[in-house]
């Protein structure tokens, strides 16, 4: 699960192994499997960024023990 920002600036997070394509027009498309559409803040190489960062994560490199995913605090 990634976490991303609608054009609207409300927090979405999404199961990044649902995306089949990222388009750029100028907002960030993000197409879904399911056929769901998505507009995010975030560019494109972003998007990647994130979701390369957490498949590294959960899956972690060769021979390294995966790490257990922090929660990110809500501020009061």
């Amino acid at each position: 699960m990634i976490r991303l920002t609608r054009l609207n600036h409300l927090p979405l997070v999404l199961n990044a192994d649902l995306i089949e394509h990222i388009d750029v027009t100028p907002d960030t498309v993000i197409t879904l499997t399911t056929g769901q559409i998505l507009r995010v803040r975030e560019t494109a190489d972003e998007v990647v960024r994130r979701i390369v960062e957490f498949r590294r994560l959960i899956f972690g490199a060769p021979g390294e023990p995966a790490e257990t995913p922090k929660l990110q605090e809500e501020p009061d």
